[in-house]
Order: C-alpha cells, then sequence, then structure tokens
C-alpha cells in the first residue's frame, strides 16, 4: 500500500463522514436558514474531498481535468443556490422560522 493509497483513503472517509453530518444536519435543523449551512458547507467540502481521493487513486492529467471541472461547477453552483434560497426564505417568512433574522416592523403606526 503506497502514501497515495492511504492519502486516498483518508480523503474518502473524511469526505464521505462530512458529507453524512450534512445529511443529518439537514434532518436534524427545522429552519431554512439554518438548514443552509448543512446543506452548503460540509457537503461542498465532502465532494471535494472524495473527488481529491478519486484523483490520488489516479493521478494522471486526464482524471484531473474533469474532477477540477466537476469540483468548481460544485463550488460555484452550491453558493449560488444557497444565496437565492436563503434570500427567498427572508423575504417571505417561510413556515417554521422563528422571524429572528427578518428585520423588526414597526408596529406603531
Amino acid at each position: 500500500m503506497s502514501l497515495l493509497d492511504v492519502a486516498a483513503a483518508v480523503s474518502m472517509i473524511s469526505g464521505a463522514a462530512l458529507c453524512l453530518v450534512a445529511g443529518v444536519g439537514l434532518v436534524r435543523f427545522t429552519t431554512t436558514l439554518e438548514r443552509m449551512h448543512p446543506g452548503t458547507k460540509p457537503q461542498v467540502l465532502g465532494v471535494l474531498l472524495i473527488l481529491l481521493a478519486m484523483w490520488l487513486r489516479n493521478p494522471t492529467w486526464a482524471m484531473a481535468g474533469p474532477l477540477a471541472v466537476t469540483g468548481l461547477a460544485q463550488v460555484i453552483t452550491v453558493s449560488v443556490a444557497a444565496h437565492i434560497v436563503g434570500r427567498a426564505a427572508y423575504q417571505e417568512g417561510s413556515p417554521g422560522d422563528d422571524g429572528s433574522a427578518l428585520p423588526a416592523h414597526d408596529t406603531t403606526t
């Protein structure tokens, strides 16, 4: 077993653990704004670690290109999607949210 195999195994296990934690967070949290974080941050890092593990198992330029494009697309699309979901939840006051992130309304009028 080479050093690359060990690095690939550690990367794969770490990535899978982060993806599992993200899934548990999506189930555990109740509001939209709470669910945004586990659905984006650990999930993206987990996918990137899994892509790294795939490259470490076959470290060629032919493998690096598609994996890099996949990782870049993951980073870009997840952040944009989280922004859109967060903005929609903020504007609509999504059900189940306690409203703490919403601006205070003037109740004197």
